[in-house]
């Protein structure tokens, strides 16, 4: 169940994400992703995504390369092409299989494909997405992927036209084969990574091997984050004080600034917002490590304290593990950033 929260949570997250990207205060984050690990954590949504009278068969393919590619994205290619299957079946009894693989293709292997942008030949990871439903004839495949079309009713919307969109943006491409009352295959193939696999087994806190010492102030007005947070940092062997705001912190750094190792400072806040309360704590002790966590798009805040002095970055929400990380290069590092190439 605490799993099943979690991965709610995340996804939760990649749709805030994505909000925040369409509206221009975010980006889309490009990660290593494992394909067929992806698919496995979707299966709850796409069992009840389909018609009760579809039945899902799945074909996944452990040790796959890695991908690189925006989770959120990806998840709504998947998204869409089973609701597509799903439509094709119609009332009646259907199977939809859902396979994933690498394939190593050629020049060749791509012609007919989509968009016809003349994909580099080399390694491919591949999610195949197969119907048994009513097919499509050559007039209905010539305009599959125009905005609003559809064979079945109006109103669809962008679903084949946005997988199109995100294929070619994520320098892959898209193969269809069908025939009416035969069913359809869409594949869709993105480039593979050539440093092994996407893959990373969680670890216990205790054997990353960071163990730092001293006192962290944490500030945020969220009082989960600042829980959570204090959790992490304790169980490193860190002490942790809290604030939440920037001038409770400002209060606690003037009076403890020599023992304080560093600061993890939250830029959205009441009161005094976290750009102000870093130029004060920089005013007090100008060699303070000062990490920065938002929700927002990290270039655009980044690129407003680069030469300032700040230490690094942390993008919400975060686990244990990517907060150990980050640490980890701040602290072996010992310096405030300066340079154009933020942590």
């Amino acid at each position: 169940d605490v799993n099943g929260i979690i991965e709610s949570t995340k996804r939760a997250s990649d749709l805030t994400n994505q909000m925040l990207a369409y509206s221009g205060k975010g980006r889309f984050v490009v990660e290593d992703l494992d394909l067929s690990r992806l698919v496995r954590e979707m299966i709850n949504l796409l069992e009840i995504s389909i018609s009760k009278k579809a039945a899902l068969r799945y074909e996944l393919e452990d040790g796959l390369p890695a991908i690189e590619a925006d989770g959120t994205q990806i998840r709504q290619v998947v998204m869409n092409l089973i609701t597509n299957a799903s439509e094709a079946t119609g009332d009646r009894s259907g199977v939809i299989s859902i396979r994933t693989g690498l394939a190593d293709c050629d020049r060749e292997y791509f012609e007919g494909a989509y968009p016809d942008e003349k994909q580099s030949p080399g390694a491919y990871v591949y999610l195949e997405v197969a119907d048994t439903g009513s097919g499509m004839d050559a007039e209905s495949l010539a305009r599959i992927f125009e905005p609003f079309y559809t064979t079945k009713f109006t109103g669809r919307g962008l679903g084949l036209a946005a997988v199109l969109g995100i294929m070619r943006g994520h320098r892959g491409a898209i193969k269809i084969q069908s025939e009416p009352g035969q069913g359809t295959v869409f594949k869709v193939l993105i480039p593979a990574v050539a440093r092994s696999t996407a893959v990373v087994a969680d670890e216990p806190l205790e054997a990353l091997g960071l163990h730092p010492t001293g006192l962290a102030l944490l500030v945020d007005d969220n009082e989960m984050v600042l829980a959570v947070t204090s959790q992490y940092l304790e169980r490193m062997g860190c002490e942790v004080i809290t604030a939440t705001d920037g001038r409770e912190a400002l209060e606690v750094f003037e009076q403890r600034s020599d023992e304080i190792a560093f600061v993890i400072l939250d830029l959205t806040m009441p009161h005094m917002d976290g750009d102000e309360c870093f130029r004060e704590l920089r005013r007090i002790r100008s060699d303070v490590l000062v990490i920065l966590t938002s929700g927002y798009n990290e270039q655009e805040l980044t690129q407003r304290f680069v030469g300032h002095g700040f230490a690094g970055f942390l993008h919400k929400p975060y686990d244990a593990v990517q907060l150990i990380a980050k640490l980890r290069r701040i602290l072996r590092g010992s310096s405030p950033q300066n340079s154009e190439d933020p942590l």
